[in-house]
């Protein structure tokens, strides 16, 4: 493992209805720290999410999912939250929390690149 660096992931989840439990599956947000990364990546299908839930308003969704990446980046426009360091954004985003978007537990990994691990976990565990 010479040259991985630890990294934790978390996979984001819409859950249509709280009470229910059934989620699916639209991203994932990666943290490394001694890569000083935190990366997310998400895509909203449509068609599988309505098949869950005819009255989500998608568009409320994207615009969920846009903050939490301009949190991730550090942007000015990610609030009190997006000036914070690294591993606290991180951390607040994978907060357990009962909302419409969620994310799992967190998991442990080794990787040389977190962005192409970012890229690899979110075809294994979305697409």
């Amino acid at each position: 493992m010479q040259n991985k660096f630890t990294f934790e992931f978390a996979i984001i989840r819409i859950v249509p209805k709280v009470e229910r439990g059934e989620f699916l599956n639209v991203g994932v947000i990666l943290f490394s720290k001694h890569k000083k990364y935190l990366g997310i990546k998400y895509t909203i299908d449509e068609k599988r999410l309505a098949a869950f839930s005819s009255e989500m308003d998608v568009g409320l969704l994207e615009n969920y999912l846009k903050s939490w990446a301009l949190i991730c980046e550090g942007a000015p426009h990610g609030g009190a939250i997006g000036q914070l360091e690294l591993a606290y954004r991180f951390r607040w985003l994978t907060a357990a929390r009962s909302t419409i978007i969620q994310s799992s537990k967190t998991h442990p990994g080794f990787s040389h690149d977190p962005e192409k691990e970012l890229e690899d976990t979110f075809k294994r565990y979305v697409l």
